[in-house]
């Protein structure tokens, strides 16, 4: 019987035009955002590639320099495009590619693709996680809303309610015939995107078995929604009640409770403005040692520490010059002011990704959506990592220079410069993402809410038919 009744829906799906038309626009929406998607793919990953080398040959070229003047003059951490990028860009053209780095300051990621687009840009990209996440579930709703109010309006449901069928078993051939096209296309593309990024040479490491769970996550999340859609057209009696029924809940789940979450979480939980950050940091820098005023009460207190340390008189008869020494000690408290500070900002973001969770149980949309940028690795998570990684080099980088100069002069010495060959010594930057180990570990608590949905959303389906057996069949 379920086998008979997957064959009956496919044939009725296949003879509807409207169904093959809609099916061939998704496909070619598909087709033309993973060509999309693979071009700018390439193009980032070029220009990401020729600015790490031409960047890398300008600090290594400086030629002899005072390091001090090369700390200011500053270097350039870029952020590579990861493969799975192509499936979901997640929040990467909003957070910036490039972060500078220099003395005394740690700046934010610069250069995003959405100050360079117009005001169209708010209606939408095409992109392969926009047809994955809005459009493939409002398929969904278009292809089955009328799954079981059909049977009733033709008049079919006594004959099948006369052969003694089991609900279950009618159930379980309408759900597969309507999963299986959504199947077929998610495959489709996730081979499509899966053969074109194992073909790219030198763009980062492409991994299947990443690909492999983004796909389980879209089909989870495919999975309730056809649980949800067949369950209303089971309940209501007619078709348009069922089509309006299912519209709106995809408008709930898709449109309004994102936004919902994404305004309590804000509410919640609000990030200072730039201006309060700005100010806030400035206070905590003057509390502390400045590494360019030696007369400051700080700067005098670590004198005499050092002096008591290494028992001398003068900061001449120190063993290094105690003005890169300051300067070092000044930028160790800056660090620390903006350690302080950033991790308040990513604790505020760890809070708004708690009340996104508490809130996931509206949606199903909230936890799929987190889960695919995170195992895409375009999520706010590997961008704050990307920007840790960037302020540990900046650091380093800046006592690599201020313990040139204090090894290498006295107290009281200007006019140093270093070799043309001490640029080379400065490791280059390189940055490598969380593991997917680690993400899935990071994301246990979004599959756990997507896994409740599709528990839920079964047995909403399944457990209720025979209750509902009179009128479903």
């Amino acid at each position: 019987m379920i086998r008979k009744t997957i064959n009956k829906e496919l044939k009725e799906l296949f003879r509807d035009g409207r169904v093959r038309t809609s099916l061939l626009i998704v496909l070619l929406l598909l087709g033309i955002a993973v060509w999309i998607s693979s071009q700018q793919y390439q193009k980032t990953n070029a220009d990401y590639a020729a600015a790490k080398v031409s960047e890398r040959e300008v600090w290594d070229n400086q030629g002899e320099k005072n390091p001090h003047s090369a700390a200011h003059y500053g270097t350039y951490a870029f952020k590579p495009k990861y493969p799975l990028s192509l499936v979901d860009q997640g929040v990467d053209k909003y957070v910036g590619t490039s972060i500078f780095l220099e003395a005394h300051k740690r700046n934010e990621a610069q250069f995003s693709a959405a100050t360079d687009q117009t005001g169209l840009a708010r209606f939408g990209d095409l992109t392969p996680d926009f047809i994955l996440l809005f459009i493939i579930p409002l398929l969904i709703v278009l292809l089955g809303y009328n799954a079981f109010t059909k049977e009733r309006e033709l008049g079919t449901h006594a004959l099948i309610k006369s052969s003694g069928a089991k609900g279950w078993k009618i159930v379980l051939g309408k759900w597969t015939a309507l999963f299986l096209p959504v199947l077929t296309i998610t495959v489709v593309l996730l081979l499509l995107a899966g053969l074109v990024l194992s073909n790219l040479q030198d763009y980062g490491v492409f991994q299947w078995n990443s690909l492999l769970v983004l796909g389980l996550v879209y089909l989870l999340y495919y999975a309730v929604f056809t649980n949800l859609v067949l369950w209303v057209s089971q309940w209501t009696k007619r078709s348009g009640i069922s089509l309006v029924i299912s519209l709106s809940l995809w408008i709930i789940a898709c449109l309004a409770a994102p936004k919902a979450a994404s305004n309590i979480a804000e509410a919640r939980h609000p990030y200072p403005t730039r201006q309060e950050f700005a100010a806030n940091v400035l206070k905590d820098k003057d509390a502390g040692i400045d590494g360019h005023n030696p007369w400051s009460k700080e700067a005098k207190l670590l004198e005499e520490q050092v002096l008591a340390e290494y028992e001398v008189d003068s900061l001449q008869q120190l063993p290094f010059n105690f003005s890169a020494y300051l300067a070092q000690k000044g930028e160790e408290h800056e660090a620390e002011v903006y350690f302080k500070h950033y991790n308040y900002l990513k604790e505020q973001y760890e809070n708004q990704s708690g009340t996104y969770r508490s809130l996931a149980l509206l949606s199903p949309f909230l936890p799929a959506r987190f889960l695919s940028m995170a195992i895409a690795q375009t999520d706010y998570a590997t961008h704050w990592d990307f920007s840790d990684a960037a302020e540990n080099y900046r650091i380093a980088t800046q006592e690599f220079l201020n313990n040139n100069t204090a090894q290498n002069t006295r107290y009281g010495e200007i006019g140093y410069k270093a070799t043309a060959a001490f640029w080379q010594e400065l490791p280059p930057f390189d940055y490598n993402p969380p593991e997917l180990g680690q993400i899935l570990k990071n994301n246990r608590s979004n599959f756990g809410i997507l896994g409740l949905w599709a528990v839920f959303s079964f047995g909403l389906l399944f457990f209720t038919t025979k209750k509902n057996n009179d009128v479903t069949i």
